[in-house]
C-alpha cells in the first residue's frame, strides 16, 4: 500500500488517436500520421517533457472494435495498429529517461520470443523497458491462429501467469558475467554462466537458455490490468505494476486491500508491487469545456463513450484533487488515457503535472536512468546465479 505523504507515479496509456472513438476527427488529431514513427516519437517526447514515469502502448491482435468481444464493421472508427514493441524499439532511441512498457498478447504468442524483444528493447533503451502482458479471450483471435480451443478465462490468466514466470526465467538463463569478451584467449562466453531453465508446465515446456543476454535491469518490468477476479491473482502473484480500475477512493481502498491479501497468500509480501489506477481523461481549461468536448466528441461517434475505468471530465487541477485522494487510499500511481491525441497529453503535462508538483506529489525530473529505478525497485538477483 502506498504512503499517501509519498510521491506518487504517473504514467500514460498510448493507444492510436486516443482512448474516445472519435478523437481522431479532432483539429488537432494527426490520424494520416498514425502509422509514422514519428507521431510516436512526439507523443512519448511530450510525456518525457513532464518526467511521467512510462508510457504504454496499447496492442490486439484483433482489428478494433466497439464491441470488446466481437468484431464489427464500423468504418468510422480508427482501425488497424502496429506492433507496440516495434514502436517501443523505435522511439527509445530518440528518448533518454522515461519507461516504455509495450503492450504482449500472451494468449497465441511464445514466451520465448517475447522474452527476446524485451530484453532487446531493454538494451536499446539502456534501461527503461517493460512488458504488458494481455490475455486474448475472442474467437475471432483464436482463429487467426488455428491451434487451439479455447479456454475458460481463468485458464487464460493461469496460462498468463505461467508465461510471466518463463520471461523472468529466460531473463536469468544468462548470468551477468556471462560475457568474457577476451580475445587473448579467444573466450567470448563463461558456458557455465548459461542456464537451461527446464520449466515444464500446462501450457509451455521451455528448455531454454534465451538467446539474449541478461537484460540491462536484471528484470524488466511487468505490468497488467485487473478487474478481479483471476487477473489480480495475476497481479498478485506475478507482475511489478498492476492496473486497475476502481470507481472511487473507497472501492480504491478495498482493490489494494484484495490485491494485497492474494499477494501475501502467494508469498510475496516482501515484493513490492505497485498498484496504479486507471482512468480516461477529458481536460481543459475550464469543467465546462471538458465536459462539452466529450459531448461533442459522443455526438461525433454516434453514442455516448463507456469505459471499463472513471472517465474524469474537468481542469488538471479537479483531477489533481482526485488523483490525490485515491493515493491516500492506497493508489501508488495512476495510468491516464487521455481521451483526445495530443490534447489530453498535453494537459497531463502542461496542466496536470504541474499541479501535482505545487502539492508535492510529483518529481520535479528525472533522478534516475532506469524503469525500475523510477519506480523505486532494486535490480533483482539472478536466479540461477551461484553464491
Amino acid at each position: 500500500m502506498a504512503n499517501s505523504s509519498s510521491p506518487l507515479h504517473l504514467a500514460v496509456a498510448l493507444d492510436g488517436a486516443g482512448w474516445h472513438p472519435a478523437a481522431w476527427r479532432e483539429r488537432d488529431a494527426r490520424p494520416g500520421e498514425l502509422f509514422d514513427a514519428g507521431y510516436w516519437a512526439d507523443l512519448v517526447a511530450e510525456a518525457e517533457r513532464a518526467s511521467l514515469d512510462f508510457v504504454t502502448i496499447e496492442d490486439s491482435l484483433a482489428i478494433q472494435s466497439d464491441d470488446p468481444f466481437e468484431p464489427d464493421d464500423r468504418t468510422d472508427r480508427v482501425r488497424g495498429r502496429l506492433d507496440a514493441v516495434l514502436i517501443a524499439a523505435r522511439v527509445a532511441p530518440r528518448t533518454r529517461r522515461i519507461g516504455l512498457v509495450p503492450t504482449a498478447i500472451v494468449t497465441h504468442t511464445e514466451p520465448f520470443h517475447v522474452s527476446k524483444s524485451i530484453a532487446t528493447l531493454d538494451y536499446v533503451s539502456t534501461g527503461r523497458a517493460g512488458v504488458r502482458v494481455q490475455i486474448a479471450v475472442r474467437p475471432d483471435v483464436a482463429a487467426h491462429f488455428g491451434r487451439r480451443e479455447e479456454q475458460v478465462i481463468d485458464d487464460h490468466f493461469a496460462e498468463a501467469a505461467d508465461y510471466v514466470e518463463v520471461l523472468r526465467r529466460l531473463w536469468d538463463s544468462w548470468e551477468d558475467d556471462a560475457e568474457i569478451r577476451d580475445i587473448a584467449t579467444g573466450r567470448f562466453i563463461d558456458r557455465h554462466k548459461l542456464h537451461y531453465i527446464d520449466f515444464e508446465g500446462r501450457w509451455f515446456s521451455i528448455k531454454g537458455p534465451s538467446i539474449t543476454p541478461r537484460p540491462p535491469q536484471g528484470q524488466p518490468i511487468v505490468a497488467a490490468v485487473g478487474h478481479g477476479g483471476a487477473s489480480y491473482d495475476l497481479i498478485a502473484g506475478s507482475v511489478d505494476v498492476g492496473f486497475v480500475t476502481p470507481r472511487g477512493a473507497a472501492q480504491a481502498a478495498d482493490i489494494v486491500g484484495e490485491i494485497t491479501a492474494v499477494q501475501r497468500a502467494a508469498g510475496r509480501s516482501r515484493e513490492a508491487l505497485h498498484i496504479f489506477g486507471d482512468l480516461v481523461a477529458f481536460l481543459d481549461h475550464t469543467p465546462e469545456a471538458a465536459r462539452a468536448r466529450r459531448g461533442r466528441l459522443d455526438e461525433l461517434a454516434g453514442t455516448e463513450y463507456r469505459s471499463d475505468a472513471e472517465i474524469f471530465a474537468g481542469t488538471p487541477a479537479q483531477l489533481a484533487d482526485v488523483l490525490q485522494e485515491w493515493h491516500a487510499a492506497g493508489l501508488s500511481g495512476f495510468r491516464l488515457r487521455p481521451a483526445a491525441l495530443p490534447h489530453d497529453l498535453v494537459q497531463i503535462t502542461e496542466g496536470l503535472a504541474p499541479e501535482l508538483r505545487r502539492r508535492g506529489l510529483f518529481r520535479s525530473g528525472y533522478e534516475t536512468d532506469t524503469l525500475r529505478g523510477l519506480l523505486g525497485l532494486p535490480r533483482p538477483a539472478n536466479h540461477y546465479a551461484s553464491a
